[in-house]
């Protein structure tokens, strides 16, 4: 009889862990704003220049930018030119210039997965690369134009941003394929993952919302009404252990620091023109916001506000990343006296 217990009780599996939960979802909110927007600073953005490096490919435009701290490899997507570009910060030049990425736009490294994945919109698919190699391993078709890229560790899932198709795509990373086609009812601007909700986060940029899209299920979760004040939401940076958003209004060119914990607009602040990419800093506290008018906002974060520190302007800059771990900032311009550079700058005070 002991036995048989014993061995029956061998046989039960235990009890598996719930999937953790997307903690933003709730009924749709409407993020208000009614207090003043301050003027632009007339400061120069506290940054100077270490170098211009060469980058390959043709004077043609750039776009997202993906930093893999572990390895030191920044992705450079060379949108013009079909390219994608890895940088290795700490040697301080290109190791690779990868082709088959028609038209690339958004870009993330994922160490978890030992990938990078790339939207390539001339192809109408994300391109996969694995991260040791810089081999193209998959080609996952089905969005009408990828963009902004994010990736969900507990689900193991990718999510992809499909601006003119009007969806996010989910894609499973263990076999690279589509497994669910998520409806925004707008543009699909940015697409973050927010590891303090476990929530991914997109920007509906012709609804003015953000869409809570809880990961493990794949559904629309909570949808959350940006006031006018910030217009066409396209740029998102998530600072989650703070627990804001940042989020760049394409029309209004403002910065909307939305509180994740009351959902409502802290601060409302100015931008350059045609906002694009964030990049921040979590040491310094530095947020870098590139606009395609040439003009790369910096704010400081101080006891959970932002203050402007200036702006810094550069042809075209409208990409931006930053290394946390050296503080330098990377530009890639398309056309610095005829060829592409990657621009390299650091906080004035840094030595």
């Amino acid at each position: 009889m002991f036995t048989q217990t014993l061995i029956a009780l061998t046989l039960v599996s235990p009890p598996k862990a719930p999937a953790p939960v997307c903690t933003l979802a709730g009924p749709p909110i409407e993020a208000r704003w009614s207090g003043p927007i301050p003027p632009a600073s007339a400061a120069e953005a506290p940054l100077r220049m270490v170098a211009d490096v060469p980058l390959p490919g043709s004077a043609t435009r750039f776009d997202y930018q993906s930093l893999e701290s572990a390895s030191g490899r920044l992705f450079i997507s060379h949108m013009g030119a079909g390219q994608l570009v890895v940088f290795d910060v700490r040697a301080g030049r290109v190791i690779s210039n990868l082709d088959g990425f028609p038209t690339v736009t958004g870009v993330l490294a994922v160490p978890a997965e030992h990938r990078a994945y790339a939207s390539a919109t001339g192809d109408h698919a994300v391109v996969v690369v694995n991260d040791s190699t810089l081999q193209i391993v998959a080609r996952v078709a089905g969005p009408r134009f990828p963009d902004g890229i994010a990736y969900a560790p507990d689900a193991r899932r990718v999510f992809v941003s499909d601006e003119s198709g009007r969806r996010d795509f989910v894609i499973d990373a263990a076999t690279d394929s589509v497994m669910a086609r998520i409806e925004l009812d707008g543009e699909a601007g940015n697409t973050q993952y927010d590891p303090g909700s476990r929530c991914v986060i997109v920007a509906v940029q012709t609804a003015n919302q953000l869409a809570v899209i809880d990961p493990a299920t794949a559904t629309i979760v909570r949808r959350i009404t940006l006031d006018q004040a910030v217009r066409y939401p396209h740029g998102v940076y998530i600072d989650a252990p703070h627990r804001l958003a940042f989020i760049a209004g394409q029309k209004s060119g403002t910065l909307g620091v939305l509180d994740l914990r009351t959902l409502q607009l802290r601060q409302v602040l100015p931008i350059g023109s045609d906002p694009d990419v964030l990049a921040f800093d979590p040491t310094l506290g530095q947020l870098y916001v590139a606009a395609e008018s040439g003009v790369v906002a910096v704010f400081g974060e101080r006891d959970g506000s932002l203050v402007q520190l200036g702006w810094y302007r550069a042809p075209k800059a409208h990409s931006v990343a930053v290394d946390p771990a050296t503080h330098r900032v990377y530009l890639p311009l398309a056309d610095v006296s005829g060829r592409p550079v990657l621009r390299v700058l650091v906080p004035s005070d840094s030595h």
